[in-house]
């Protein structure tokens, strides 16, 4: 698994995952909404944490800093 993420992108994963488990937590969100919420918060902490998004491979994608 190669790296593919850069700071910033992790960085930005993490606060949309905090403001979806605030939302939660204060009841603005709730239900089939919280759920998938919920879900997709989980998936970005994981792939912010492992540096790698599984997506971004048929898309060439690469956030990260590029070597020299």
């Amino acid at each position: 698994m190669k790296k593919n993420m850069g700071s910033l992108d992790k960085t930005l994963r993490l606060l949309a995952a905090i403001a979806v488990a605030v939302l939660y937590y204060t009841g603005v969100i709730s239900g089939a909404t919280a759920l998938v919420l919920g879900v997709f918060a989980v998936v970005f902490v994981i792939t912010s944490f492992l540096s790698f998004c599984p997506l971004y491979l048929p898309f060439g994608i690469n956030t990260g800093k590029k070597k020299s």
